[in-house]
């Protein structure tokens, strides 16, 4: 499944980074991403809300550097979450 077919993200596994400064954000970023790789999961949901935007910066600083991560983009009718595809092999 591509990025751009994603319709419903309450479907997807997700994480809420609310509240979070930028350092454990990145860490709970990575974390997510290798246990969804480990269970199966090809596709993510991170919620990182609006707020000043330094979260979501954070957020995808760590997924374009990933080597994990495919592709990344938020989700149109919600700029506070971004989908992700990761690699599973």
């Amino acid at each position: 499944m591509e990025l751009s077919e994603v319709i419903f993200i309450d479907n997807l596994p997700s994480i809420d980074l609310h509240g979070l400064d930028s350092a454990t954000a990145r860490v709970k970023t990575l974390e997510f991403i290798n246990d969804n790789k480990i269970m199966g999961n090809d596709i993510i949901c991170i919620v990182h809300g609006i707020g000043s935007g330094r979260i979501k910066e954070e957020v995808h600083k760590t997924l374009k550097f990933s080597k994990d991560v495919i592709d990344y983009k938020l989700v149109f009718y919600n700029v506070g979450c971004t989908i992700a595809k990761i690699k599973l092999t």
